[in-house]
């Protein structure tokens, strides 16, 4: 099955500045436009976060609009990073469609979005360290 050809949200070292952004950049349309996903909540990891379903929660990021002829590179491209396979419950990471708004006018985007699979999800919430605000910066 062919995944959906969404744009990405991203909210850490993917981002403007972090030190992953450089293997999306060349793949992209144009600038990453800020944006904000309701529903979750920020996590520590080791050197980058882990966002979690939180419906009291919203995390600062931005969409990400990749070109139509990277697409697929960038998306196994990803996926590889993030270490996702699609239905292996060993994920760290699963890779989810979401709304997400553009705060520059407030209109609804759907995004794909690696949030923390299950399993994580669960050791964070026992043992991790939530991140204070929005916001993840390095």
């Amino acid at each position: 099955m062919t995944p959906l050809r969404l744009p990405f949200f991203v909210y850490g070292t993917l981002r403007p500045g972090g030190s992953n952004h450089h293997l999306v950049r060349p793949a992209l349309t144009g600038p990453p436009r800020p944006a904000r996903l309701p529903g979750a909540v920020l996590y520590a990891g080791p050197g980058y976060p882990f966002a979690l379903d939180d419906p009291h929660g919203t995390v600062t990021g931005d969409l990400l609009t990749p070109d139509p002829a990277a697409y697929g590179d960038l998306l196994a491209a990803l996926d590889h990073l993030e270490e996702y396979v699609p239905g292996d419950p060993a994920n760290l990471y699963d890779r989810v469609p979401r709304t997400v708004t553009l705060t520059a006018d407030a209109r609804p985007a759907r995004a794909w979005t690696y949030l923390a699979a299950p399993a994580t999800a669960s050791r964070l919430r026992r043992h991790g360290e939530r991140i204070a605000g929005e916001e993840w910066r390095p």
